[in-house]
């Protein structure tokens, strides 16, 4: 699954950045639902806050997971490099 998100362009950091706007979203809802319905109380807008509230750490972990995925390509793209180099220096010695 990882794979295949990094494959259609998300990055740890668009990940990280959903997460932390999701923390900033979700006092904005608790605000919003605490104003748009005075009569039902503190309850229901806790429970909208607390809501959007869990998309930031399951955002996170989706970050790090990501970030895990980006460094292992990196470091097998860098082995396969200096495989590559290697080969070439020594087709090329005489």
């Amino acid at each position: 699954m990882i794979k295949k998100l990094h494959d259609i362009g998300l990055r740890s950091e668009h990940a990280y950045t959903a997460a932390v706007a999701s923390i900033g979203l979700s006092v904005f809802t608790w605000a919003a639902s605490l104003r748009a319905e005075p009569g039902t109380g503190l309850d229901r807008a806790d429970r909208w806050g607390i809501f959007v509230g869990e998309w930031a750490p399951t955002l996170f972990c989706l970050g790090l997971a990501l970030s895990h995925y980006e460094q292992e390509e990196g470091s097998l793209m860098g082995k396969a490099h200096a495989d590559g180099e290697r080969r070439r220096q020594m087709a090329s010695a005489p």
